[in-house]
């Protein structure tokens, strides 16, 4: 039988009257894992269900900002009054929907550095999907030097292009997210 209690994982075997208790020992996560794991839990507090993404800047292992999907301070949500769909033609004519009453997850957390007078330059952002081209713009201007993403994006294409051009390190762990009304 296999239990988990917290980060360890316990076997237990029953033989008649003796019983054998395995532990397994406890994984640290890399520092990537473990601001990756922050980014999931930062994005539930997002207000847009096409993605609840979150971000996390670091720079020395060290939390800067950190921001999720939501309308500007103030203003009404996805949540509150639905979506502000904008359909994008691509350049090989493919089409593709875009929620625009959000800022990104990126962008806000860069904001909220901002806003406090945290310097960024130089650090790691943690992000769900690779950023679109707007935000990799802003990670640019901001000083950011890596970005690692749990997924790839669809609309990615010129944020991979112009990360390479500003010799932005970017690395994607996982594959493309798919979503309702691309």
């Amino acid at each position: 039988m296999e239990k988990s209690v917290g980060f360890f994982n316990f076997w237990e075997y029953d033989y008649g009257m003796k019983k054998v208790t395995k532990v397994e020992k406890h994984k640290r996560p890399s520092w990537d894992e473990y601001f990756l794991n922050m980014v999931e839990m930062i994005g539930t507090r997002g207000t847009c269900d096409r993605g609840y993404a979150g971000a996390v800047i670091v720079k020395d292992k060290r939390i800067l900002a950190t921001g999720y999907v939501g309308a500007p301070a103030g203003l009404p949500s996805c949540d509150d009054i639905g979506h502000e769909m904008h359909t994008v033609i691509n350049e090989d004519g493919t089409e593709s929907r875009h929620c625009i009453r959000t800022s990104h997850a990126e962008q806000n957390a860069i904001n909220n550095a901002a806003r406090v007078g945290v310097a960024i330059e130089g650090s790691t952002m943690y992000c769900k999907m690779i950023p679109c081209y707007k935000c990799a713009q802003s990670i640019i201007n901001s000083g950011i030097v890596r970005v690692v993403a749990l997924k790839d994006y669809h609309g990615a294409k010129r944020t991979k292009e112009i990360f390479k051009q500003a010799k932005i390190k970017f690395t994607i762990l996982g594959a493309m997210e798919i979503y309702k009304d691309m």
